[in-house]
């Protein structure tokens, strides 16, 4: 922490951004002054302005308060995602203020302390949000850094001491490659972010090159099949750490997991999906390997509540039911389909998806149209651009076209409600990591006025 000595005041520009207001949090309960910028108002950032953190919502440098404003003791954090016309951006830069990526600061909260890490292109924020839960509720002294907000404490931020640190290992701008972690885990490498990577291949080094940052007396762990070298987390195969006995009884799983040196009977856990019962066994593998007593995880696993918008049940009667989830990968897509199905046997469901940044439409629009086509009914949005400018011809329109479903269709948001009222399916899952997140909650209000 003595990096952070002589920094008085930090100030986020993008501070509603998922591990942006996660390090804001973090600051602020160390007592420093913090405050940031963001381009929208969000249930996130309003968080933070309750907890006494103050947000602007203008680009403008005259709302930066006094105390920001000295080269000294301020520290500015950005995110990559940060337009070039940025006029705070700019501003700090041209008075040549402190400026660090959140990836570096992240780097530097978490060095010298004995660091568990989590990457992989699908899965990190589940399995870093239970693998915090299981630390805390084993009596750890973890702090942990999610993706995502956790059901159980309703923040992205655990804080119960500094003697180890959870942090989610994000592969997007190489920001994990600031890292040192003593116990890591790779959950998947499907190519994504080709934006910024170009090729699969070359993100598939970048994750080499995270795997080379453990030490020798590190560990890594990784999926079963992945071509890295570490113990393997598996789902009734021969992995070092497996679940085996799978059983479902109303929504839950029951399993028992055998890890090298023993098996641990009776486990149980509640969010539905294959997927998030590997992110499971990976986070326990993570806390059996770091220590956490295992006659205590069993409890613990179980009283997982989950995390905000990752197959989130807003509504579930006995007439509807309506599923929350950020998928905005084929992959992702594919996962909450299985998942769906497992817990909803023989119902129809409605897809409405909201896919995120032209470049990956345009780099796997056959991948998504396949994934997607697997519902009974689809309704698409427009594509939401995030950093991007438009890229001809990449619409969703043209996705539109490339499902293979008859019921398929383009809508508005304003029309997404009326859709969900005209169809048959009784199974609703909305999906996509732009602002179909905001569109959920007003068709969760909608439904539950109506019952």
């Amino acid at each position: 922490m003595d990096h952070f000595k002589n920094i008085e005041n930090l100030y986020f520009i993008g501070i509603g951004g998922i591990g942006m207001s996660a390090l804001a949090r973090y600051f602020n309960s160390l007592g420093k002054q913090v405050a940031g910028y963001d381009k929208t108002s969000t249930v996130l950032t309003r968080a933070l302005e309750e907890e006494g953190i103050q947000v602007f919502y203008k680009d403008e440098i005259e709302v930066i308060p006094d105390n920001f404003r000295n080269t000294e003791n301020t520290l500015i954090v950005y995110t990559p995602a940060i337009p070039k016309d940025s006029k705070q951006h700019n501003y700090f830069i041209q008075k040549e203020f402190q400026l660090k990526k959140r990836a570096v600061v992240l780097g530097m909260v978490t060095q010298g302390v004995f660091t568990l890490a989590v990457a992989g292109t699908h899965g990190k924020t589940t399995t870093t949000a239970i693998l915090g839960h299981l630390l805390k509720e084993t009596g750890a002294k973890v702090t942990a850094f999610l993706g995502g907000i956790s059901e159980d404490i309703q923040s992205n931020l655990i804080l119960k001491g500094n003697e180890v640190m959870v942090v989610e290992a994000d592969e997007f701008d190489r920001s994990f490659l600031n890292l040192s972690p003593n116990i890591a885990a790779i959950t998947s490498m499907d190519a994504d972010h080709l934006d910024i990577y170009g090729s699969p291949e070359k993100l598939i080094e970048s994750f080499n090159y995270f795997a080379a940052l453990i030490p020798e007396n590190g560990t890594l762990f990784v999926k079963n099949g992945l071509p890295l070298k570490g113990g393997t987390i598996g789902i009734e195969d021969n992995a070092d750490y497996s679940a085996q006995n799978i059983t479902v009884k109303n929504g839950t799983y029951h399993f028992d997991l055998i890890t090298p040196t023993q098996i641990i009977e009776g486990l149980r856990f509640s969010l539905p999906g294959k997927h998030n019962l590997l992110n499971a066994i990976t986070a326990l593998a993570i806390a059996i390997h770091y220590g956490s007593p295992t006659n205590e995880l069993a409890r613990a696993l179980y009283s997982f509540k989950g995390v905000n918008r990752r197959f989130t049940y807003r509504l579930k009667t006995p007439d509807r039911v309506l599923i929350d989830d950020y998928a905005h990968h084929p992959a992702e897509i594919a996962a909450v389909h299985q998942a769906v199905r497992e817990m909803h046997p023989g119902k129809k469901v409605i897809a409405v998806f909201q896919p995120h940044l032209f470049s990956r439409t345009k780099d796997f629009a056959d991948d998504f149209a396949e994934s997607l086509s697997k519902f009974d009914e689809v309704r698409l949005l427009d594509i939401y651009p995030a950093r991007e400018l438009p890229m001809e011809g990449v619409t969703s329109e043209w996705l539109l076209h490339k499902i293979k479903n008859q019921n398929k269709k383009l809508i508005d948001k304003d029309q997404i409600i009326n859709e969900l009222n005209l169809s048959e399916s009784p199974v609703i899952v909305m999906m996509g990591a732009g602002d179909i997140g905001e569109e959920i909650i007003k068709v969760e209000k909608y439904f539950k006025n109506e019952n």
